[in-house]
């Protein structure tokens, strides 16, 4: 699951997932990440190529192309943060589905390999989540796998106590109370957890995407 649906503010407010790193959009670049994955989600505004005007829940994206087979949804209300679109995008994922990603759309070096890694990490042990942690030593909650009942169970939680809104509800709130196993980054090359913020960021992450 992508979550796409964040104001950019720091970028005067782009579309942010839709800025080119390497020649490619940055909800491109995480999408291809979990090109495995069945469902893929994306929460946020339609891309160019989906029509804004179609109903908004499960709609599907183009045939071909990067964006082949994913979902679009949008969190309740539109910008009302990473929480109300986990929500918005957990809603589509079947009782079958026993673990989702929740990624940000700004990770331009997420790979299929970093994914695998988080996933073994959450298989090997008992954890509801697991996410990588910066250099910095910070977790990084929008880089990580989970266990789709212990989501859904907190997301239902922190919406009885917030009278049923999620808008505006913190990602640190929700993942109050889980179990979450913190994962350094092995690999080498740029780290899977960096996001771009800023327009600094962004020339940050062409230089090392040459």
């Amino acid at each position: 699951m992508v979550l796409a649906g964040g104001a950019a503010r720091r970028m005067g407010g782009v579309d942010k997932p839709g800025v080119p790193v390497g020649g490619r959009p940055l909800r491109d670049r995480v999408l291809a990440a979990v090109a495995d994955a069945t469902p893929r989600v994306l929460v946020g505004p339609p891309p160019p190529d989906i029509d804004p005007s179609a109903p908004d829940t499960g709609l599907s994206a183009p045939d071909t192309g990067p964006l082949a087979g994913v979902w679009v949804t949008r969190e309740e209300p539109a910008g009302g943060g990473p929480v109300a679109a986990a929500s918005a995008g957990l809603a589509l994922l079947g009782a079958d589905v026993p673990v989702v990603a929740l990624l940000a759309a700004d990770l331009p070096f997420l790979t299929p390999d970093a994914v695998t890694a988080l996933r073994r990490g959450l298989a090997d042990g008992t954890a509801d989540g697991v996410c990588y942690r910066d250099a910095g030593g910070r977790r990084q909650s929008l880089c990580g796998v989970w266990r789709v009942p212990a989501l859904r169970a907190a997301l239902d939680r922190l919406a009885g106590e917030r009278g049923g809104s999620l808008a505006g509800a913190s990602v640190r709130t929700l993942l109050a109370g889980l179990t979450v196993v913190d994962l350094p980054w092995a690999g080498t090359g740029p780290p899977p957890w960096f996001d771009c913020d800023t327009d600094e960021d962004v020339r940050r992450a062409e230089e090392w995407a040459r």
